[in-house]
């Protein structure tokens, strides 16, 4: 039997799981909140604090929104991973050791590497967070883009590490040259590429030339390269980093389950590097950071080419539906290499963000300095085709 998200919780005869179990392994997290999250204690009133119920109230009244805001992959995980995550429920009662470790050599065999070069985290948000925590301190600078992801940013706030964010360029791809021209000093870089929010990509070319400049200019700087959206590129001067973190041991490169996999709600992520690297790293990971249902998807996942693909294509199909939709109402995108695009909507961003919510269609937050650029996730061409038709009337634009 094919299992969807909705047939794998009756196939799964678990009473009383039905209310939890559709929404976590539908993967339709909530980085919108990520902004407010606190990490740890910090005084009231200080600029990492925030109301947490009244975000957690805007989630709960969005319940039935169409989720655009936190680069989510709407399909969920494939059948086999649904299969896997069912066949484990006898372990629940058992910590995850075993299954951590199979989950560690999977993804090593995949790689063709040894268990010494990956480390699992909760997410790629662990892995980050660990590479910040030993990499960077209050005389060890973290160098970012801005906008970029922001968890690192986050954990350096409050480890007090200094952070040197670069603007992107014209055209929303990371300033490599300005980047570099801020390591000196620094601990760790965090390229994100392809890079959240702007969609954009480097190629092999620049991130290698990147990483020796690198390596020239501060010598005991790391650079860590997030590839969440790897499976989502199709430029072809794009290349993984995983070569270059096996043999240089200032590099990581970062992947998750969260995004092409569909397993956002699962929470898996795996940094690949040198062995003294990772230990460096993993002396800040938590115990037990995975757990038995997420490590068996994920085994069983790795393998499945054909669900990749697929996933990869539906994604390709509605990207470009909702780009050339934007295009006919006037308001032009760049080339996207992940499951977003960032559109020039010419207007504030959080006004355009709210307007949005109230049709019932969430988008992204604003992503400074980019504050008239809007970000919006790709759903279903279904989903698609029903938030088009909001972003006309929110915009103005005119019919296809």
């Amino acid at each position: 039997m094919i299992l969807t998200r909705r047939s794998f919780v009756k196939a799964a005869g678990v009473g009383g799981i039905g209310a939890l179990a559709t929404p976590l392994i539908a993967a339709r997290g909530s980085e919108a909140l990520r902004d407010g999250i606190l990490y740890s204690p910090v005084p009231a009133g200080s600029e990492l604090s925030f109301a947490a119920d009244e975000r957690a109230a805007y989630r709960l009244a969005a319940e039935h929104a169409i989720r655009l805001d936190s680069n989510e992959n709407p399909n969920g995980p494939g059948p086999v991973a649904l299969e896997a995550v069912r066949q484990m429920f006898g372990e629940a009662p058992r910590y995850p050791d075993v299954q951590t470790d199979d989950l560690r050599q999977a993804i090593a065999q995949k790689f063709k590497v040894t268990p010494e070069n990956v480390l699992i985290g909760c997410g790629s948000g662990e892995i980050l967070r660990m590479a910040v925590y030993a990499f960077t301190s209050p005389d060890r600078a973290l160098v970012t883009g801005a906008p970029s992801f922001e968890d690192p940013v986050k954990h350096a706030e409050i480890t007090r590490a200094p952070v040197r964010a670069i603007p992107v360029d014209a055209e929303l791809r990371l300033d490599v040259g300005r980047m570099l021209d801020g390591t000196t000093g620094a601990g760790l870089v965090f390229l994100c590429n392809p890079n959240n929010p702007t969609a954009t990509v480097h190629g092999a070319a620049t991130v290698k030339d990147f990483i020796t400049q690198t390596n020239r200019r501060a010598p005991d700087c790391v650079v860590m390269v997030d590839e969440a959206y790897h499976e989502y590129v199709d430029d072809p001067t794009y290349a993984t980093s995983i070569p270059l973190a096996l043999e240089n041991p200032k590099v990581i490169t970062v992947r998750t389950f969260s995004k092409v996999f569909g397993m956002a709600g699962l929470r898996i992520g795996y940094a690949i590097g040198q062995p003294e690297t990772l230990k460096a790293m993993a002396r800040h990971r938590l115990p037990n950071n995975v757990n038995v249902l997420a490590a068996a998807a994920g085994i069983a996942t790795l393998p499945d080419l054909a669900h990749i693909e697929r996933e990869r294509q539906l994604n390709r199909d509605a990207r470009e539906f909702t780009r050339k939709a934007f295009e006919s109402m006037g308001f032009k995108s760049g080339v996207s290499n992940t499951n977003f695009i960032m559109v020039a909507i010419g207007r504030d961003s959080k006004a355009f963000k709210e307007a949005c919510a109230k049709h019932g269609v969430l988008v992204g937050r604003p992503f400074p300095p980019l504050t008239t650029h809007a970000r919006v996730s790709i759903g279903t061409m279904d989903e698609m085709r029903k938030a088009v038709d909001v972003f006309r009337q929110v915009l103005g634009g005119a019919a296809n």
